[in-house]
């Protein structure tokens, strides 16, 4: 099995997210392609966020002495930037809304990654075995080829009915993916 650790797996799909942003920010004012690149963002935020709401934060409520409290802050700022990402999802670059909603979702987007990086993950290095933290990142990496590409601000994002429901809404995303020739 290849190195999973959980944190080395987390900060790096917050590298991918941050060099798609970046790409959003360096074509700013080029209709062409932003709403494919704008899709393909959600896409991974989704995939990356169903993963964690599935292992990370039930590993971090039991592990951590303040684990609910931090898992129910980054679950909130999950459902805010969904709120978000729903309403782009929605939209095209020729909106008027279409560049702000962007903008607050990278910003919703970046608070999260640094509050996550900040007190989440170092605590979770602190508080679990090294053995925990690899098993976690794999179920993590799996996870994502699983999850929904769209948003689903009111699908459930504990255990055990997002372990059941998101593959099934993924499987689905899927498909509309596919006929509505959204490449994510």
């Amino acid at each position: 099995m290849p190195h999973t650790d959980l944190i080395d797996v987390v900060t790096h799909e917050h590298q991918v997210v941050e060099t798609l942003f970046e790409e959003l920010e360096g074509h700013k004012g080029h209709a062409e392609g932003r709403k494919d690149l704008s899709d393909h963002v959600i896409a991974e935020l989704v995939r990356q966020w169903v993963a964690e709401e599935q292992f990370v934060y039930p590993a971090a409520r039991k592990a951590l002495p303040n684990g609910d409290e931090l898992a129910d802050r980054q679950l909130h700022q999950h459902n805010e930037a969904e709120a978000i990402m729903k309403e782009l999802e929605k939209q095209g670059p020729e909106s008027p809304h279409f560049e702000q909603h962007l903008a607050d979702l990278m910003d919703s987007v970046r608070h999260h990654m640094s509050d996550e990086e900040a007190h989440l993950l170092p605590q979770m290095r602190e508080q679990c075995r090294e053995e925990e933290l690899e098993d976690l990142g794999f179920k993590v990496l799996e996870a994502k080829k699983y999850a929904p590409t769209r948003p689903h601000p009111n699908a459930p994002d504990k255990p055990p009915a997002n372990l059941i429901l998101g593959p099934g809404a993924g499987f689905i995303d899927k498909i509309r993916d596919a006929v509505t020739g959204r490449e994510v």
